[in-house]
């Protein structure tokens, strides 16, 4: 009994120093790119462990501030389609996730776009939340948080919105009246502010939260 409590002991104190040793290892760096919104139609940004901040930018220029370092960093492309992709990547070792997370300015990402130039918007993240300004896009937005909330004031979308969380919550206003919207929501172990189900619109609008509330208006 006292040599597997000894074993505990030094396997404790060893994961301990890889902790320390891990934090120091992996230094940030500010990235930033910009596009002209003229050469895109969609964005979609693939990523885990980050916050997701969008704002609109007051010309007509894309740009996306981020942080990498030698361990985590990015891949931003641009298609022949004009969709521009971020996609999370990392050669992190297993003692790389041990210890605290990096401090939350590092793990942000923040884009700017302008208002009601972009087709769609698809993002998806986890734990952290993805937050949202008033915003128009001509075709759909598609939004997936795992371990975080989607917060936003205003969305207006052409065709289709999508919004799901798993462990958090969905808060915002959906631009247009009920008649707009065939509608598909669920809260499992949550409370929802929309009907599960309705019929009938041209527009389609689905929430889906598990152990999450959805607090959505529609309004014109």
């Amino acid at each position: 009994m006292k040599k597997i409590i000894s074993m505990i002991g030094l396997f404790c104190i060893s994961i301990a120093i890889l902790s320390g040793c891990s934090t120091e290892q992996n230094n940030y760096t500010e990235k930033n790119y910009t596009a002209d919104s003229s050469q895109i139609q969609t964005i979609e940004i693939d990523t885990a462990d980050r916050k997701i901040d969008i704002e609109l930018s007051d010309d007509n220029q894309i740009y996306i501030d981020y942080f990498e370092s030698e361990k985590e960093f990015y891949n931003i492309t641009v298609s022949d389609d004009r969709t521009l992709t971020m996609s999370y990547d990392t050669n992190k070792q297993w003692t790389d996730y041990i210890g605290f997370n990096a401090p939350l300015q590092t793990r942000t990402i923040r884009v700017r776009i302008p208002q009601a130039l972009l087709s769609s918007l698809t993002i998806k993240t986890t734990n952290e939340d993805v937050t949202l300004p008033s915003l128009t896009v001509t075709d759909s937005v598609s939004i997936y948080v795992n371990n975080g909330n989607i917060q936003f004031d205003t969305l207006d979308a052409g065709n289709t919105i999508s919004l799901e969380t798993k462990n958090g919550n969905i808060n915002g206003t959906i631009l247009g009246s009920y008649d707009d919207f065939t509608i598909e929501s669920f809260a499992k172990s949550g409370e929802n502010s929309l009907p599960e189900s309705k019929e009938g619109g041209n527009k389609t609008l689905k929430v889906y939260t598990n152990n999450g509330d959805i607090q959505m208006d529609i309004k014109q």
